[in-house]
């Protein structure tokens, strides 16, 4: 398996890919989307099989950290946090309860439409612009935990995304914006 740092959700019957590196947003954004519609596939691990190029799900309690917590917390009061637990490597952590239709369909696995780069700045206006295919390229496969050591299997399973899927880079900061654009980008 090819293993990519990557949020990933999945809205009528195709993934999206939210590469990025911590602090980028990814398990934020992917919890407002899937508590808005998209079903949750990973807010941390993206698992390609790289021969049959498919994802698998693996719905998990997704952490959320520092300042985000309060976030989610009034952007979706629906969703369920956990305890908020102080002092981790990473700060304050709360996780949140995956969508239980997420849960259930995780034997369900889907094909990738879409590679998106996102990045949250406070305060800024939304741009969704498409990306360089070379760019895209290099992105990705430096967004993967073992992309040496699959070697040609994961050149080509990257190619392959790159070929298929349309690649774009996000920044954002208002999750109703967001939101609409990736319903746009996914009817």
């Amino acid at each position: 398996m090819l293993l990519f740092h990557s949020a990933i959700v999945e809205r009528n019957n195709r993934v999206i890919l939210f590469p990025a590196w911590p602090g980028s947003g990814k398990t934020t954004l992917c919890t407002t989307l899937v508590h808005r519609g998209y079903r949750l596939f990973s807010d941390e691990f993206g698992l390609m099989d790289p021969h049959q190029k498919f994802f698998y799900p693996i719905p998990r309690l997704m952490p959320l950290k520092n300042e985000s917590i309060n976030v989610i917390r009034d952007y979706l009061p629906e969703a369920i946090l956990g305890q908020e637990i102080p002092n981790t490597q990473k700060g304050t952590i709360a996780h949140v309860l995956p969508p239980k239709e997420s849960i259930l369909r995780s034997e369900e696995t889907a094909k990738a439409k879409w590679i998106i780069f996102p990045k949250w700045v406070a305060g800024s206006s939304l741009s969704l612009e498409p990306l360089p295919d070379s760019e895209a390229f290099l992105l990705l496969a430096s967004n993967s935990f073992n992309y040496e050591v699959l070697g040609e299997a994961s050149f080509q399973a990257v190619t392959h995304l790159i070929r298929t899927c349309s690649c774009y880079k996000l920044v954002y900061s208002d999750f109703d914006d967001v939101i609409s654009a990736m319903n746009d980008l996914t009817e």
